[in-house]
């Protein structure tokens, strides 16, 4: 019997997900925000700073494939679940650090929790919701690492001026400890096991099933690293990860040390890139739907690359300044659920953890590289412009890539 719903679970999914993309970005784009005040009580230099990055990008980059993978054996709400845990484990920790070794060891915990955080969520999401829909889901999910860039850049200052920069670490820690409670009551893997369709097809009761999605002739995982366009997304999403990371981990030092801004100057150019990423991910990924995911990845690329050149050269003007990180904002938040949501246009829909887990990779090392790169050049040099010479060349380079994705947006191989 068909029975019709006036209230659908996909909109729990897609608001705890957003608490739980919110948290995790708070803390992996606020770490940017938290820089300059951590090294220099702990007495480190840049390259530190990027070592430290690095070593929460090498566990995150070389676990998450496995847990793409075990979402789609498992179920995302008991992988989710679990890395939420190691999450909060993590950055409490991070608050006691008082050491490169400990420091590092202490982001890599983080690292592990954060494996959970976005393709399993990015997953979870895309599967609750039909496919005309998924543009407009992913916008309104992707607001929550907007809001917690913002949030992080605007409570910092406050953070430090009666605290101190422990603290920042210790917050964020109680927030991901509430959500491991949050996530095993209310998520479900998949709408067919708890008698939905996806939002947006027509609704009706299924069979109840496990908590894990049954998968029934589907072609073998081994086709997808046979594919073209596995690749050619997989380097692009290098190429503009390592431009964007290279731009938004170092900005608030670039802006506090090069050019001579006061904490709170510099601190707030992260509250505009993420009050600007919701714009980007609140209009253009809703038109994704429309115009498809490859044409919108072409235009943010392109116009990602305008604002790296504009953000290098506004020189010492703090309103120039604002204005070319707020410009780059809008579209970097566009960039990574987009990325993600290739992964259930050019493949199918039971394999999607899989592949956003196998693009992950080349996503983390482009940020460890930029991280490396750019803490180098910046303590030989004492300027950042050579590494942000290289974050505009890199945008340029995803573009390219990007045009010879080839072959109609639908869940086929």
């Amino acid at each position: 019997m068909t029975t019709h719903r006036q209230f659908h679970w996909a909109w729990i999914i897609l608001g705890v997900c957003f608490v739980n993309l919110f948290i995790n970005y708070s803390i992996r784009l606020g770490y940017g925000v938290v820089l300059p005040e951590m090294i220099r009580d702990l007495k480190l230099d840049r390259t530190d700073g990027g070592t430290i990055y690095n070593a929460y990008l090498l566990t995150y980059i070389f676990l998450t494939p496995f847990t793409g993978y075990l979402t789609d054996r498992l179920g995302a709400r008991r992988v989710i679940t679990v890395c939420c845990l190691f999450l909060c484990l993590g950055v409490g920790l991070m608050g006691t650090a008082d050491s490169l070794l400990t420091a590092s060891l202490y982001f890599a915990l983080v690292g592990i929790g954060a494996t959970g955080m976005w393709t399993p969520v990015i997953t979870l999401v895309q599967r609750w919701f039909a496919f005309r829909k998924k543009g407009l889901a992913l916008g309104i999910l992707s607001t929550g690492f907007g809001l917690g860039f913002a949030t992080m850049g605007a409570a910092f200052p406050l953070i430090v001026l009666h605290l101190n920069w422990r603290y920042a670490w210790y917050l964020l820690g109680v927030m991901a400890a509430v959500m491991v409670l949050v996530n095993l009551l209310l998520l479900k893997s998949d709408p067919a096991s708890a008698g939905y369709k996806p939002w947006g097809e027509k609704e009706s009761v299924v069979a109840n099933g496990s908590d894990q999605a049954v998968i029934v002739g589907s072609p073998p995982r081994s086709a997808i690293f046979q594919n073209r366009n596995f690749w050619l997304i997989g380097f692009s999403y290098f190429a503009i990860a390592y431009a964007l990371y290279g731009t938004t981990t170092f900005m608030v030092d670039y802006a506090r040390h090069q050019l001579g801004f006061s904490l709170e100057t510099s601190s707030f150019l992260a509250t505009i890139h993420g009050l600007c990423q919701l714009a980007g991910v609140l209009i253009i990924l809703p038109l994704s739907d429309i115009w498809g995911r490859k044409k919108i990845i072409l235009l943010s690329n392109f116009i990602i690359v305008l604002a790296l050149s504009g953000l290098l050269f506004a020189g010492s003007s703090w309103l120039m300044l604002y204005l070319m990180v707020g410009w780059m904002a809008v579209f970097y938040g566009v960039t990574f659920p987009i990325y993600g949501a290739c992964a259930g246009d050019f493949f199918p829909r039971e394999h999607m953890g899989t592949v956003i887990g196998a693009w992950t990779p080349f996503y983390g090392s482009g940020a460890i590289a930029t991280h490396w790169i750019s803490g180098v050049l910046r303590d030989k040099t004492g300027v950042y412009d050579h590494a942000f010479f290289i974050n505009i060349a890199m945008a340029a380079v995803a573009l390219c890539l990007m045009a010879f994705v080839k072959g109609r947006e639908s869940a086929t191989l």
